[in-house]
This record gives structure tokens, C-alpha cells and sequence, in this order.
């Protein structure tokens, strides 16, 4: 096995640090999210925690680790006889983000369960990971359905298989921690809420400290064993040092004012539900034993705040993460009271209580700079048209308009039924959903259509020589259940940012528009791009990705002016389409054309924009054009372009949900005219 790079090597990272030995020292803390961008040495910590967690008791010969102390009754290899246990070191086990549901909570022999009765079971990786850690790396990419038996598992501590009336249950009880990347999407927030802490990591912009990085991981990968050994002493004192503080956690008094500052912060900070309050108790608590006292302070609860709320106080997707941590200090002060706060003997002020090399709650280093990256890509000015007044907008570039408020929109969808990831928006043939037929199996079977199965069997009985109650199945009469689920799908977003759309104050109702549908591809688990044009082209503003916040903030900083480059805009979009094509082709695209249809700039601008469009119509690509056109005097020009589309065209109204016209009807009925 690999030499794990040493807890205490990782240079900086003292809130991942801090995060992971809480909930060393108290698993009941819940986990920890960590966010950041790539190459931040997440990973890494997560991976170099394990060796320093305390060994385990487990019962002799039992698959699901359960404690000699206190066994499972309901153990599938139990029941268990008193006495007989081992050792291990605590697990680490890892969660692949293209795993598998019988991987995960472990599978049934469906033929032996059939034949013989028996409950034959394989324990999947929440069995092993009972008592240890479950790490997901990149869990912003977990498919929805292995999300949702996580929470189940997180809710409950256990873990239920169930399949055609055969049914194990085992205790499943793990410290969480998932890394992710906020480039690549968010967490749905059920999910989000089961992390007990999070915490932002970035490089650090030091160079003093990025060489260290660099010599340190450079020596390790010459010598891995030998670059571990020069840190054993310190892996020791910080394996010494969480041992004892588990020991001292029972002794640790939590009292009624630290309690108050409690619930008046999370109050404060408008969290939802009471898991925040929970959460901030053990990890006051927590951080009281970490440092050795048996008192919880006003510097534990601050510091406890700025670990378990800044997920919690997100209001909406497009919500940063983060504290106000002025706001937080004020709280303190006003809700701070004489049971166990400052002037305590046992307090060290506003010193670090943390000197050891675990890292500590205080003395954290400042926040390095957000990551330098495209984030003003939808800002750069292009070179405007010249001197030529434009019909509806202005000739030049004009500041950036602010989005209205979002609205809840109607349901997009692509017609017919696909295969693609899952998601919420269109229909699929899935994994998961309600059953639709029987097929055989290609490769292991997961679903089983019970009565198909039964059915290919029966007329064989005679010839197999059946002679008790057991069925007889090969495995050429099982059959694959086929389920209709939902998909996601890869929204892209080609928005005119030309001076005509700048007129009458537009710009705001359409950046509001996009932003709502922008909020309603988050919810639907889909893929997002952004093309825009104006001037004399096209841009990729955000090539498509799973971060919809990203989208949002190119939305928000788009500029408008200057001609109407439809034409552009839609090739633009199309080549984006082939491109992601090659890449995923099992995802379907649904193309929405924000504009009021109007194409100007060029030769034969209305011309070559309906050759484009015909692109479009002849691959049959969903596509949907929001018709942005206002006043007493009507061009119609965006319902024109619906129709080179193949598509429906839909007003600003009637893209809200409240409206009275049926868009998905509309959006099926015009591809099945088409």
C-alpha cells in the first residue's frame, strides 16, 4: 500500500485542517465539505486524516464492523457471541462519482434469493466505510440517485436494500467529507445541509509559501516512505493529541450563555431549521476539547460559526458563500454573557489556543485572493460598428443593465425520450423511475422486472427436473426492469446583446428573464451554456458547464450596443452544440434564443440568420425563442425565427409560470408539426 502523504506536511490549509481534526475528535460534528478551486491540496487532506484517527474495535469475522461493545441486532452476519474482537485501523473508504447503486449499499443474489430463499448479500462501500470516513471527491458530480441514498444512510445511520421483497438492513454510520470544485456545479442543498462544516480553500498567492509546497511534494515523491518518516514525531503528537481530546469531550460544559450566542447566530443569519444550532454546539465543543479546556468560550462559538454556517445561509443558488463576519462579532457582543466567557482563567483571550501542529481556531491566516480567472470574459468590450445610427438601440457600448427579479418559469423540455444523465427536466429511460417493460440484461442486472422473470422461467420447470416449492432460474430468464425517469439536458443560452435590446429599458427584464431560467436549470441538475452577440460577433461567454453560478455572473456583467449579429450567434451556437456532441452525446441540447428577432449588420443579415436557423430545424434540436419585442407596434420577426427553428416562440409574460399559455405543449406540439 502507498505511503499517504503526512497530515501535518500540508503547508497553510488551517481551517481544512482545523475542520477535519473536529470531527476527529467528535464525529458526531457531521462531516466537512471543502471548496475550492483544483490542485489545493484537498485531497490530500482528506486522505492523510485517516492515519491519524484511532484504531477500532470490531467483532471477529463480521463484514460490517460492528462494535464487540455494543453489536447490531440486526447485523446480517450476526447475531454476534460475546467476546471474540480485533483491531483495525479506522477506513477511509473512497466513493467513485461514477459508482454504481449496488456498489454503494452492496447487492443481493437475486438467483439464489428466488431459488433457494437465502439472502445472499455482498456489502457495498457504505458497509465498509461504518465507523470510518466516506470521502466523496468532486460530490457537486454525484448522480442524484447514489445523493439520495446517502442522505437516507446519513439520516438514519443504516443502510436498506430492498429488491422484490427481499430485504437487508446494517448499521451505517460514517464521518462524511466530500471535496468539490465550485466551477463544476453546486450541491443540491439537502445534500449540502448533511455536511456539518465547510470550509474555502485556495492556493495561496505567498511566494514564500508556494515554494514550500513545492519542495515539500517534491521531496515526497522522490522518497515517500522516508519524507513520512521526518514527519512521524508530529503525526504522533497530533494522533496523541486527538485522543485526548476525545477523552476530554464528555468533560467539556457547554454553558447556558455560549448556548444563547448559539441560537442567537444562527437567528441572526436566518439559517433554516435547527441542524445549524446542533451543528454549532458540538462544534464549540469540539473546539473547547481540541484546546484542552473543559469550557466552551466566545472564541469557540465564532469560530464554530465560521465553520457550520456559511452553507447554511445560502438563500438562493446564486448566494455566495461566506459570513459577515462584523455581523457576527456584533451578535456575539450583544447576546454575550458572564457563564463562561471572557475573563475565564482557563481562556487565552484572543490568542490562538491551537500552538500544536494540528493547526488551531485561531490565528488563521487572511483569506488568500479569489482565483484569477475568466469571471469578466462576458465584459470585454468588442470593437463597435461606426457611425451608423442603429434602429432601436445605441450605437456603442453601454454599462451593463441589472437583472430583475427572478420569477419562477414554465417547464422547458425536450421531446421524446432520451438517455441521457439523470436530472429533472426531460423524459428518459433510466435507472430509476416507473417501471415501462422488460428487457433482458446487458451486463449486470440491477433492476429486476420480477414477473418477466417468473414468466421466461416458468415454461422450463418440467425439463429442469423441478421437483420442490424453489423455482428453478437460469440466468437467461432473468430480466431487466426498463424505467422512465428524467434527464438533464444541456441548456444553452444564446442571448442578443445588441443595442436594440438595450432599448425601452429592456435589458433588465431580459437578464431577468435568463436569470430565472438559469435558476430553473440549477434546480433540474442540468448543464449550462452562454453564447452572446452584438457588435459584428459572436462570443462563448461560458462554454457549457454544470456551474450555473458561473453563468449567472457572466449574465450579470454582459455590456449591450452596437448591431444585431443574429446570424453569428446562432452558428456560434451551433458549432458549441457539435462540439459537446462529440463529448457527451447521450445528453439532448434545448436552445434558448433570447432576442425580438431583429438581425442587422452584414449582407443579407434576415437571410443568412434564417439559413442558420434551418441548421438548427434540420437536427432536429429543441430549441425555444423568447420573444423580447415590446411596444404598441409588433415586428413578429422572433415568432419568424421560431419557425426556421423547428421551435415555439414564447413572450416574457408567458415564460412565467402563472401564465395561462401551456409552454411545454407548445415546445411538443411545434416538434411534432415540424
Amino acid at each position: 500500500m502507498s505511503t499517504p502523504f503526512p497530515f501535518t506536511a500540508v503547508v497553510g490549509q488551517d481551517d481544512l485542517r482545523l475542520a477535519l481534526l473536529l470531527n476527529a475528535v467528535s464525529p458526531a460534528v457531521g462531516g466537512v465539505l471543502v471548496r475550492g478551486e483544483k490542485g489545493t491540496a484537498k485531497s490530500t487532506a482528506v486522505r492523510a486524516l485517516s492515519a491519524l484517527l484511532p484504531e477500532v474495535d470490531v467483532v471477529s469475522g463480521c463484514r460490517f464492523s460492528c462494535d464487540p461493545d455494543s453489536p447490531d441486532p440486526g447485523c446480517p452476519d450476526g447475531p454476534h457471541e460475546p467476546g471474540a474482537f480485533a483491531s483495525r485501523p479506522a477506513r477511509m473508504v473512497e466513493l467513485p462519482v461514477g459508482a454504481s447503486e449496488d456498489r454503494l449499499v452492496g447487492a443481493l443474489d437475486i438467483e439464489r434469493a428466488l431459488a433457494e430463499g437465502v439472502k445472499a448479500f455482498e456489502p457495498g462501500l457504505l458497509a465498509d466505510a461504518h465507523r470510518g470516513i466516506l470521502y466523496v471527491d468532486e460530490v457537486n458530480l454525484l448522480h442524484d440517485h447514489l445523493v439520495d441514498l446517502l442522505l437516507d444512510a446519513a439520516a438514519m445511520g443504516a443502510s436498506y436494500v430492498e429488491r422484490e421483497g427481499v430485504s437487508v438492513r446494517h448499521a451505517a454510520r460514517f464521518l462524511l467529507v466530500g471535496t468539490m470544485n465550485p466551477e463544476e456545479g453546486e450541491l443540491r442543498p439537502q445534500l449540502l445541509d448533511r455536511f456539518g462544516l465547510t470550509v474555502e480553500v485556495a492556493a495561496s498567492r505567498e511566494p514564500d509559501r508556494r515554494v514550500e509546497v513545492v519542495r515539500r511534494r517534491l521531496a515526497y515523491d522522490d522518497d515517500p516512505a522516508g519524507f513520512a518518516a521526518r514527519w512521524a514525531d508530529e503525526e504522533a503528537a497530533v494522533r496523541a493529541r486527538i485522543v485526548a481530546a476525545r477523552e476530554l469531550l464528555p468533560s467539556v460544559r457547554l454553558g447556558d450563555g455560549a448556548l444563547r450566542q448559539i441560537a442567537a447566530t444562527c437567528a441572526a443569519f436566518e439559517v433554516d431549521g435547527m441542524r445549524a444550532d446542533i451543528v454549532m454546539a458540538r462544534t464549540a465543543t469540539a473546539l473547547a476539547a481540541w484546546a484542552g479546556r473543559t469550557e466552551v468560550l466566545a472564541e469557540d462559538v465564532r469560530q464554530a460559526a465560521l465553520l457550520a454556517l456559511p452553507h447554511r445561509r445560502r438563500r438562493n443558488p446564486f448566494d455566495a458563500p461566506g459570513l459577515d463576519e462584523d455581523k457576527l462579532d456584533e451578535t456575539l457582543e450583544e447576546f454575550g454573557g458572564s457563564d463562561g466567557q471572557d475573563g475565564n482563567g482557563d481562556g487565552d483571550g484572543d490568542d490562538d489556543p491551537d500552538p500544536g501542529p494540528g493547526g488551531g481556531p485561531g490565528g488563521q491566516p487572511e483569506p488568500d485572493d479569489a482565483p484569477e480567472g475568466d469571471g469578466d470574459a462576458a465584459a470585454r468590450p468588442e470593437i463597435g460598428e461606426g457611425g451608423e445610427p442603429q434602429p432601436s438601440g445605441g450605437d456603442g457600448e453601454q454599462s451593463p443593465a441589472r437583472a430583475a427579479e427572478p420569477f419562477r418559469t414554465k417547464v422547458l423540455s425536450v421531446p421524446g425520450l432520451g438517455e441521457g444523465a439523470a436530472g429533472r427536466r426531460s423524459r428518459a429511460r433510466t435507472e430509476h423511475g416507473r417501471t415501462i417493460g422488460a428487457r433482458r440484461p446487458r451486463g449486470a442486472l440491477t433492476k429486476l422486472h420480477l414477473a418477466a422473470t417468473v414468466q421466461a422461467a416458468a415454461p422450463h420447470q418440467r425439463a429442469r427436473g423441478r421437483s420442490g416449492p424453489g423455482l428453478v432460474v437460469r440466468r437467461d430468464d432473468l430480466r431487466q426492469a426498463s424505467r422512465e425517469g428524467r434527464e438533464g439536458n444541456l441548456v444553452l443560452f444564446v442571448v442578443d446583446a445588441s443595442g436594440s435590446m438595450a432599448a425601452r429599458q429592456r435589458m433588465g427584464a431580459v437578464k431577468g428573464a435568463v436569470l430565472s431560467l438559469l435558476l430553473d436549470a440549477y434546480q433540474r441538475r442540468d448543464k449550462v451554456g452562454l453564447v452572446t452577440f452584438r457588435g459584428s460577433a459572436a462570443d462563448v461567454a461560458l462554454p457549457p458547464t454544470s456551474s450555473v453560478d458561473a453563468a449567472a455572473v457572466r449574465l450579470e456583467s454582459l455590456p449591450t450596443g452596437g448591431r444585431t449579429p443574429l446570424a453569428a450567434g446562432l452558428l456560434k451556437a451551433h458549432e458549441v452544440l457539435r462540439v459537446e456532441r462529440l463529448r457527451d452525446p447521450a445528453r439532448r441540447a434545448l436552445v434558448v434564443v433570447v432576442t425580438d428577432g431583429r438581425a442587422t449588420g452584414g449582407p443579407e443579415p434576415v437571410a443568412l440568420a434564417g439559413r442558420a436557423a434551418r441548421l438548427f430545424a434540420a437536427e432536429g434540436t429543441a430549441s425555444v425563442v423568447v420573444d423580447c419585442e415590446s411596444g404598441p407596434v409588433r415586428l413578429g420577426l422572433a415568432g419568424q425565427l421560431a419557425g426556421e427553428l423547428g421551435g415555439t416562440a414564447v413572450t416574457l409574460d408567458e415564460l412565467r409560470a402563472d401564465s395561462i399559455a401551456s409552454l411545454v405543449k407548445d415546445v411538443q406540439g411545434s416538434r411534432r408539426a415540424a
